[in-house]
């Protein structure tokens, strides 16, 4: 081997070639930049979103529970070791949250009824109306892009 032809050869990035690099990086990163700021948007629906079924899910098993223990008159049942009275067979507005694991650093206006993500975003919400006699309770979601 010659030892000449390899003293004249450097290895590495000329500038131009890192500037390019760097610039095609930048154009890069301004396109994805916006989909990285709505995920913040996302996330927020996706919270309300296990909210509603969490509180679904709840009423059902309050329910479930009221059926078991033989449609008790006063509406009391015991959840997980805690006392409810419940109105037509499913949980009061102001219980909904505690009976469903909601909790008061996760969300606002859990004692409610009408839960939101947090106080800056009060139109994002999912709300539940206590059932009405021979009715199941119903929830109203309004999770729009433009209020989470």
């Amino acid at each position: 081997m010659n030892k000449q032809n390899f003293k004249g050869q450097q290895g590495g990035f000329t500038l131009i070639e890192l500037i390019v690099v760097i610039v095609i990086l930048g154009i890069m990163a301004a396109t994805a930049l916006p989909k990285f700021n709505d995920m913040s948007t996302d996330a927020r629906i996706a919270k309300m979103q296990a909210a509603a079924g969490a509180m679904k899910s709840a009423a059902a098993s309050a329910h479930a529970a009221f059926l078991i223990a033989g449609s008790p008159s006063t509406g009391a049942v015991t959840i997980e070791g805690a006392s409810y009275t419940l109105t037509n067979g499913y949980p009061k507005a102001t219980d909904i949250g505690a009976i469903a694991g909601l909790s008061s650093d996760d969300y606002q206006g859990v004692a409610t009824g009408a839960v939101t993500p947090d106080t800056g975003h009060a139109n994002c919400k999912v709300t539940y109306t206590a059932a009405a006699a021979g009715a199941a309770p119903t929830y109203t979601v309004a999770l729009a892009k433009a209020d989470c």
